[in-house]
């Protein structure tokens, strides 16, 4: 994904730059840190530019990179969105399926995969001990199968509702583990897409109200964020921009929204009716607990990173961010 014309996954190139200008201009949208993202792609490019995007600390130059969230390719078919069918990769191998497709997983934070996939299970549980959290998402997936994967290890599922089996009364599929029977030391997170366009207010209510405590905000953002209406590029895809929409040039199919991180916190609190510091967490502290970083991310405890943004009290309109106690934007 990417913003402000930058695709992390399409300008190969010159990734340090395209990363360095993403970073900055986040911070005029109130974030400290983020995982970019590389969507499905051919192994070749995983491995020329995962090693060039780098964990950094944040500061005048753009917000922290915390590490790549690698979104497929070991994803479903069925269910791959606006993600190149011909680029999906099989798990059948476990790790070393990983391994052949990505080269190496040192600067990777995240990686959402499909459960149900042969070998996933050994994948999940080899991603777990590295550190690296696993998130189910892309895919035809049961509940049971979702909850076999959380034993496993994986502790998130990637943009609730989207590319996924639909809620059903007999099998809930993925969205049932917001409520699922687990043990008391497994707390399952999900992403949610609260741009107004993805995931429908009423879904947005129930998804809060049934585990409050798990939601976590993202903006599935791609390159044309902060760009106007016309066609750009979303991995090797064209992206096409109308109706302050993102779709698959050509076709009605969503790829990505064009939307910033706070505008998903000021739609989440008017969609959910949630408080101001429920819709805050869900794009601070949540977040930085996935990543297993909330003792020093997401919090304004002592000793945690001094990261935060002032915002304006009756809109929520960003005016600055702070990132190590330093002011590194103003409005």
């Amino acid at each position: 994904m990417g913003g402000f014309g930058v695709d992390f996954s399409h300008n190969t190139s010159d990734s340090e730059r395209g990363l360095a200008k993403v970073a900055h201009g986040l911070l005029a949208h109130g974030v400290t840190s983020f995982c970019p993202t590389l969507v499905t792609s051919k192994p070749h490019i995983y491995r020329e530019v995962l090693p060039k995007l780098k964990p950094q600390q944040g500061g005048r130059h753009g917000a922290t990179i915390l590490g790549v969230h690698l979104e497929g390719p070991f994803i479903s078919k069925q269910k791959k969105g606006a993600h190149d069918e011909d680029t999906i990769a099989s798990l059948t191998e476990g790790c070393k399926s990983l391994l052949d497709v990505y080269g190496q997983l040192d600067n990777a934070s995240i990686v959402t995969l499909a459960p149900e996939l042969p070998g996933a299970d050994e994948a999940i549980q080899w991603l777990t001990k590295k550190g690296i959290t696993v998130s189910l998402g892309h895919s035809m997936a049961n509940l049971q199968e979702g909850i076999h994967a959380v034993l496993q290890g994986a502790t998130f599922i990637t943009h609730l509702f989207n590319a996924m089996l639909p809620f059903h009364h007999r099998d809930p599929g993925l969205v049932g583990l917001l409520s699922a029977d687990m043990p008391k030391d497994r707390t399952v997170y999900y992403g949610i897409i609260s741009d107004g366009v993805h995931t429908h207010p009423a879904a947005l209510r129930i998804a809060y109200r049934v585990h409050p405590k798990g939601i976590v905000l993202v903006t599935d953002a791609i390159s044309a964020l902060g760009l106007e209406a016309g066609t750009h590029k979303i991995g090797q895809m064209s992206v096409e921009i109308r109706d302050q929409k993102a779709f698959v040039a050509g076709t009605d199919t969503l790829c990505g929204s064009i939307a910033s991180m706070n505008d998903c916190v000021k739609h989440f609190k008017v969609a959910s009716g949630c408080s101001t510091v429920e819709a805050i967490e869900a794009a601070t502290l949540h977040p930085a607990q996935v990543l297993g970083l909330h003792k020093r991310k997401g919090t304004l405890s002592y000793g945690a990173d001094a990261d935060f943004v002032m915002l304006e009290p009756e809109n929520l309109s960003v005016l600055s961010t702070f990132i190590a106690g330093e002011c590194v934007y103003t409005k």
